[in-house]
């Protein structure tokens, strides 16, 4: 079977769709040199009028985007770093998700939103390692987290087929996974899945922390079964999905590249619990409240969301 990387899986997902569908184009800093090494070869395939490099000004090419989505066109805009986002948070937020609404439905705004790299890079400090999914689904933009490269792939191209606006969040984490793929399809937005089935808890997994509670998972096997589900999609969230999975075990366990406070996995909780009767009490591993990633390595891991913490975890939710 063919081996598909995650980085690969999205610039894959970009050339099918560009393919298929004219109106989608690429606009972005740096995009013709793929800085970010997703969009590498699609200038030469495409052209200059599909794949535009823009100036160093986020709210100019974000509302740019907004208004080619409006006359027809499909937009991609691919983000250097996730803290970008902050700057464009009135026009996707305000602009490209109100507008439909705004309008009755009159009309549309299919603009995707990537950002290659989201969330801690070891070493980028505290303004490039940020990973605010969480206020794109306060908001209620549709917003994704893929965990694979199957799931970059097909996340991705139901994005841009999407009317709405979509965030599309791929972790620094999960880029350089790799996994064999043989028929790239597009994956359903607001649909989770089962990474692992168990019977003891369930383990709630945001993005590359997937990987992270899988392994736990199989450290813990001698002694618990761990059942690890994967929303992809935050908003809208498979609460249903998540729900049939907790009624079977009795137990929540939530990991969330996050900081704390306001976060998804204080939502996961509390949704979960106005519709389940827990056996224990639910647990959720984050980012600490307020936090800044430090530029040191050894100080950026340790306030990231890691293993030996979700393991804690699980065997605290397990001993109750």
């Amino acid at each position: 079977m063919p081996r598909l990387s995650y980085r690969r899986a999205l610039t894959r997902a970009l050339a099918d769709e560009m393919t298929r569908d004219e109106s989608v184009l690429v606009l972005g800093e740096d995009i013709r040199v793929a800085a970010a090494n997703v969009t590498t070869g699609l200038l030469k395939k495409f052209g200059p009028e599909r794949v535009r490099d823009t100036p160093l000004s986020e709210q100019a090419f974000t509302s740019f985007a907004t208004g080619a989505a409006l006359a027809g066109a499909r937009p991609v805009v691919e983000f250097q770093i996730p803290s970008l986002l902050f700057l464009v948070f009135e026009q996707i937020v305000n602009h490209a998700h109100k507008f439909p609404l705004m309008t009755g439905g009159q009309c549309a705004v299919p603009v995707t939103y990537l950002v290659p790299g989201s969330g801690s890079r070891t070493g980028w400090a505290g303004q490039h390692s940020d990973h605010p999914y969480a206020l794109f689904a306060h908001a209620g933009v549709t917003t994704v987290v893929p965990a694979t490269p199957a799931d970059a792939y097909g996340l991705l191209v139901s994005a841009i087929r999407c009317d709405d606006p979509v965030v599309v969040f791929a972790p620094a984490g999960a880029l350089d996974l790799r996994e064999d793929v043989t028929d790239p399809a597009p994956v359903p937005l607001g649909r989770g899945v089962v990474r692992r089935t168990g019977d003891d808890v369930t383990v709630v997994a945001v993005g590359h922390l997937v990987h992270d509670a899988l392994a736990v998972a199989d450290e813990l096997a001698g002694q618990a079964s761990v059942e690890v589900f994967d929303p992809r999609t935050v908003y809208p969230f498979d609460w249903d999905g998540l729900v049939e999975s907790v009624r079977r075990t009795g137990r929540l366990v939530v990991v969330d590249d996050g900081n704390r406070s306001c976060g998804i996995a204080g939502e996961i909780i509390a949704t979960v619990v106005e519709r389940v009767r827990l056996a224990a009490p639910p647990r959720r591993v984050t980012r600490p409240d307020g936090a800044v990633l430090p530029f040191a390595p050894a100080l950026d891991r340790a306030v990231q969301p890691g293993r030996d913490q979700l393991t804690a975890a699980i065997q605290l939710t397990l001993k109750d």
